[in-house]
């Protein structure tokens, strides 16, 4: 059994399978279009929402510090995709990288998580593109019925589930939805759009950062690095750690473009160049960003829904205007995470389906516009349900978890291929082997050990899920194992 569930793929099998033209999407972006879709993914929720809650309840200024290690550790993942990215030409990602490294089971495993990684991520920001959407609204006279812009259901860690009075999140299951659509025109249109929303909310933040900058106030940001209070998180080096952790919900992103390698014109080059270049660029925002955002207003007032608003009111009533533009920042830069994390999980769908472990549907393009279009439609449905239904916000650490083993199982893979494939053409080496790989998988595994029970309870609980499928289902149907059956 061991023998059958650890079952590899071959690396040319894989380069076969993407060479093929029915299994070929249509190749056009180039290194500019992915650097874009991954600045599209990176800046969103960890930028206008997780800044100032990390800030207020883990780090204070020291904030800075959890930028760095998360980006730090975000880049030793990024150079180890790289490599996989330039050797192996196809949209699976990180699940057909464990597929020729560690097995069919653990590469079921990863995907299975990725799953959760991705549509979840989605989920998660529509909520927030609805509550900010709502206030947008709101600065017009309008208003949308709160029955109708909630979720009906409520978690509270000590309380468990309640039931909250209102019907639906109607804005967050639009906002889905009209993603699906745009994903399902083709890679093109969504490219297109992407580019629109980036260049939109780059040039607000430049904006604020540019206003802001003149009305920093040093005392705001001393000290760096506020003295812990005695439990283990909250303040000190143990906060900033725990920010850190956190934080890897604002670094989701780079690793989607892996998903669009079949995509991509010449990945052996665009693919490193994209997933570094989007990983430095928001790396970068994020560290100005957050020095204007704390030196504006006491990272003690910064625990709230909405920081960027309050230290645009910091600025004073001459930059009221700066709130609108504000605001349509926040929403654009939701907007292109929600695409880029659907647009991923559906080429995940892809790939596992067509090694047999999803059913054969989910497989298939659609000639015309070269998308496949019941995987989208199936994760668009799925988005609708549970951002309408459900409070997905407090599955952030969940997703930051789930993202750390990703990382984890990618670095690990790249240290396992380099010693039982050394000869292989690489287009692209990861540097300092064996340290960079060895040190992303350490450090990934060592994040997640700082993250409470009760998020690693969900993620088992999610695990033991997806092991059930496996079981009964795709081990059964895998292409691999019927093939090694037919050939014994």
């Amino acid at each position: 059994m061991l023998r059958k569930i650890f079952i590899r793929k071959s690396i040319q099998a894989l380069v076969d399978e993407a060479a093929q033209k029915r299994h070929t999407f249509s190749r056009s972006l180039g290194a500019l279009n992915l650097t874009a879709i991954g600045i599209g993914a990176i800046i969103g929720t960890g930028l206008f929402v997780l800044t100032g809650q990390v800030a207020a309840e883990h780090a204070g200024p020291g904030i800075l510090f959890s930028f760095l290690i998360a980006g730090m550790i975000s880049a030793f993942a990024a150079l180890c995709y790289a490599e996989f990215a330039a050797l192996i030409p196809i949209s699976g990602s990180a699940y057909s990288y464990a597929y020729v490294t560690m097995g069919e089971f653990v590469a079921w495993v990863l995907g299975w998580g990725m799953t959760m990684q991705y549509l979840l991520s989605a989920c998660t920001v529509s909520v927030a593109w609805s509550g900010y959407f709502n206030s947008l609204l709101a600065d017009f006279g309008l208003s949308i019925h709160p029955l109708l812009a909630s979720a009906p259901f409520a978690y509270h860690t000590q309380l468990g589930w309640s039931v909250t009075g209102a019907w639906i999140n109607f804005p967050a299951m639009c906002i889905i939805a009209v993603m699906g659509l745009l994903i399902s025109t083709g890679i093109k249109a969504a490219a297109s759009f992407n580019n629109i929303m980036v260049v939109l909310k780059l040039a607000v933040v430049v904006l604020f950062i540019g206003c802001g900058v003149a009305y920093i106030k040093a005392d705001n940001l001393v000290p760096l690095v506020p003295v812990n209070t005695g439990v283990f998180g909250e303040f000190g080096w143990s906060g900033i750690l725990r920010g850190a952790g956190m934080l890897f919900f604002a670094f989701i992103g780079f690793d989607a473009l892996s998903t669009l390698t079949q995509e991509t014109k010449n990945p052996q080059k665009d693919m490193p160049r994209g997933m570094l270049g989007s990983l430095s660029i928001c790396t970068f925002v994020y560290l100005i960003f957050a020095v204007v955002l704390l030196g504006l207003v006491s990272y003690t007032k910064l625990g709230v829904p909405d920081p960027i608003a309050l230290a645009v009111n910091a600025l004073g009533s001459q930059f009221v205007w700066l709130r609108l533009f504000v605001k349509v920042a926040i929403l654009a830069g939701f907007t292109s995470v929600i695409m880029v994390m659907m647009l991923g999980q559906s080429r995940i769908f892809y790939t596992m389906a067509h090694d047999g472990l999803l059913p054969a549907k989910m497989g298939k393009i659609k000639d015309k516009t070269h998308v496949p279009l019941f995987t989208t439609v199936l994760i668009t449905i799925l988005g609708i349900i549970v951002a309408g239904l459900f409070p997905v916000g407090i599955l952030a650490n969940l997703v930051s978890m789930a993202t750390l083993m990703t990382f984890a199982i990618v670095c690990f893979a790249v240290l396992i291929l380099r010693y039982k494939q050394p000869n292989l053409h690489r287009p692209f080496k990861t540097p300092f082997m064996p340290w960079i790989p060895l040190l992303g998988g350490v450090c990934c595994v060592g994040q997640m050990m700082l993250f409470p029970l009760v998020t690693w309870i969900q993620m088992l609980s999610w695990l033991a899920l997806g092991c059930v499928v496996y079981f009964t289902y795709s081990i059964k149907r895998s292409k691999v194992q019927l093939q090694q059956k037919k050939h014994s």
